[in-house]
């Protein structure tokens, strides 16, 4: 550590910071042969797994433990944590903690796991993979784990259990808790902005899946690490992780969206983040919408309240006493609504099911003729559309047109009145068919990797697709319902001369489901370019409401936190380079000094003492390579981060210099294919 990193500003106190990673592995099992006593191996807690007599009497004074249940999703690291390995097994698996930065494994930090990923398991290698290092001193701490948002609840009373000067519970410690960005489309939404990596001050671009890297290297070792004995497997182990922690010592080579908001709101929400990273407990998350977002339900309230107030001051527009204007397109919609449901229905082979679509076909078309009556009181007009539009072939009752405002469009006059309900409503109908969209396709995500991981057998799978095909419907339903929105919208925008949001230019063709899916599966929160199903938090252009001014406040936030991640990790990348440069210089010393005192400590052989000496300075003298090595090739990053600050602060430099590249590179392009041109001559 650097001298004065004590008195860093809390800032910026994130680059001194400890970023760890738990994570269980079931794969690294061991059958139960052989005991401690017959192999209790050489490591014994001088390595990476812990010492096992103080972890056994840990264990023991935890036995009793009933792990809580999950309030989030069901995770199996919480709901299976009780659940013995199965007949014959000592060991269910392993456990570790890593350091989320350099995914390398730590000392004294992994164990074997009894059951199932038990809290207290979890626990003690957090702890001992901080004290063992005397890393205590460190007042800032990173943790990420598969499901901390039910680990980290009660954690600092159960390390007050294991050590009640753990360095976690210092005062001056703060401590962040996080998902790892693959695990945490599996939580629910609360924790999208509670526990993510990108809404997380100080995080940078870290990912938090250091361990599923690690066993990607152990994983190979589990059929012949299973059947050994307890101390031969956790030496086996330690080796690999020696191997793959030096492998990795070797290889270690928002302003846009700002312009279009009210400088005076963005001054306030740059408050409110800043007392939210300062205090995240008693300060509001600005990564969640406070403000729900408007349904066709509380649309239909607000329509029938201004009803209600025009009665009160005798401008009543209804020309039905049972029908005002607001309720006459409601019932279209739901009248569309059913004609949908009908035709997705419609086939069937069985006569019972037939006849029951009969009936539901004859009631729809009553409802309809009913809703004919009253419509034409409002709007005469439909009486000669629905003349034109009569065939000589029979309509199936899914297809007779409903002749709201926006299926009319400029064909006849309609009421003013009538085209704003209709607006306003189907808005709220294409804002719950996105919701209802993104719900479906993120549950179809879950149960695919669920059924693919864990599923084995017929009956398991049988009812895995049973349940993707009922989400399948809910899709299928979902997106025509905003299709159909969609087309409404237009049509409605353009008779009343107003614009629509940039999501309703879309084509219905565009919305592929499986490119949208692969968008949001293939590209998280750090190269934020998904699609707009995803990244619209509504399909309406008045952003005067309190929900879309909410809607945009949080779109900021989280603009806003991908640009603080980026400075950060230039910041930490930039710390850890020049601490391992340090460590190197450090380490090169100490084995010098290993070789020159050898010999003080007691008599011995001289040719012993010769070979101990070129030992230390072979070491030495590859610390001393690294470190020169190192140095090498981060001698630009300066330099480059100079330049970087500098176009940052003047734009116009920044896409200056773009489009002299882009100029340079067609002439650079052509003289290449002269120069071929001219060999092939």
């Amino acid at each position: 550590m650097p001298e004065g990193w004590e008195d860093e500003p809390e800032e910026t106190r994130y680059i001194h910071a400890l970023n760890l990673a738990l994570d269980a592995c079931f794969r690294l099992k061991r059958k139960d042969v052989s005991s401690e006593k017959a192999d209790p191996g050489l490591s014994n807690g001088f390595s990476y797994f812990v010492k096992q007599s103080k972890f056994n009497e840990y264990l023991e004074e935890h036995k009793d433990e009933v792990e809580p249940k999950s309030n989030c999703s069901r995770h199996d690291a919480v709901n299976l944590a009780d659940v013995s390995p199965g007949q014959g097994y000592a060991a269910s698996g392993v456990a570790t903690v890593e350091c989320a930065r350099h995914n390398m494994k730590r000392p004294a930090a992994v164990c074997d796991l009894q059951k199932g990923e038990r809290y207290c398991n979890m626990d003690f290698i957090l702890h001992w993979g901080i004290v063992v290092l005397a890393l205590g001193v460190l007042r800032t701490f990173f943790i990420s784990y598969d499901i901390a948002c039910q680990w980290s609840k009660y954690l600092m009373s159960r390390l007050a259990k294991i050590d009640s000067n753990a360095p976690m519970l210092k005062p001056e410690t703060k401590t962040r808790f996080m998902v790892p960005k693959f695990h945490l489309p599996a939580h629910i939404v609360s924790c999208h902005t509670k526990f993510a990596f990108m809404n997380t001050p100080g995080a940078g671009l870290g990912d938090g899946e250091a361990p599923e890297r690690g066993w990607g290297e152990a994983n190979p070792l589990a059929p012949s690490t299973r059947e050994m004995g307890p101390g031969t497997r956790r030496d086996t182990l330690d080796y690999n992780f020696g191997d793959y922690n030096w492998r990795k010592i070797i290889d270690l080579a928002h302003q846009e969206l700002e312009e279009t908001l009210d400088p005076t709101k963005v001054q306030e929400w740059a408050a409110q983040m800043a007392a939210w990273e300062r205090d995240p407990v008693a300060n509001p998350n600005p990564f969640e919408m406070t403000v729900s977002s408007p349904t066709q339900i509380a649309v239909r309230r607000v329509l029938a309240d201004e009803e209600a107030a025009d009665i009160a001051s005798g401008k009543d527009a209804a020309l039905s006493p049972d029908t005002p204007p607001s309720v006459l397109i409601s019932r279209g919609l739901d009248l569309e609504a059913e004609q949908t449901e009908m035709k997705q229905t419609w086939t069937h082979s069985r006569d019972r099911e037939l006849m029951r679509i009969q009936l539901r076909s004859n009631a729809l078309i009553r409802k309809i003729d009913a809703w004919y009556q009253i419509l034409q009181l409002y709007i005469p007009s439909t009486i000669l559309l629905r003349q034109k539009a009569t065939g000589p072939t029979t309509v199936p009752p899914y297809d007779l047109p409903i002749w709201l405002p926006s299926q009319i469009g400029r064909q006849a006059a309609v009421d003013a009145r009538l085209t704003e309900i209709e607006f306003q409503l189907r808005t709220a109908q294409a804002q719950e068919a996105l919701t209802n969209l993104r719900r479906c396709l993120q549950r179809r995500i879950t149960v695919y990797d669920l059924k693919n991981r864990w599923l084995r057998g017929q009956s398991p799978n049988t009812k895995a697709l049973n349940l993707l095909g009922n989400i399948e419907s809910q899709i299928t339903t979902a997106r025509d319902e905003y299709r159909q929105a969609r087309v409404a919208i237009l049509s409605l925008a353009d008779m009343m001369g107003k614009g629509t949001s940039p999501v309703l230019d879309r084509e219905p063709e565009t919305m592929t489901l499986k490119q949208l899916e692969k968008a949001k599966r293939s590209t998280g929160e750090t190269g934020r370019t998904v699609s707009w199903i995803w990244r619209h938090a509504s399909a309406s252009e008045d952003n005067h409401t309190e929900y879309e001014a909410e809607a945009i406040k949080v779109e900021w936030a989280k603009s806003r936190a991908r640009a603080m991640r980026y400075q950060e990790e230039v910041l930490i990348v930039r710390e850890e380079m020049r601490r391992t440069v340090r460590f190197f210089s450090w380490k090169e010393k100490e084995w010098y000094k290993c070789g020159e005192a050898r010999g003080k400590h007691g008599p011995i052989e001289e040719h012993y003492n010769e070979g101990l000496q070129a030992y230390a300075k072979r070491q030495g003298a590859i610390c001393l390579g690294l470190r020169k090595k190192f140095e090498h090739m981060w001698s630009g990053v300066d330099g480059a981060i100079a330049t970087a600050k500098e176009e940052i602060a003047n734009p116009a430099l920044f896409y200056e210099k773009r489009k002299v590249e882009a100029e340079v590179q067609p002439v650079a392009s052509v003289d290449v294919e002269m120069s071929s041109e001219l060999l092939n001559d």
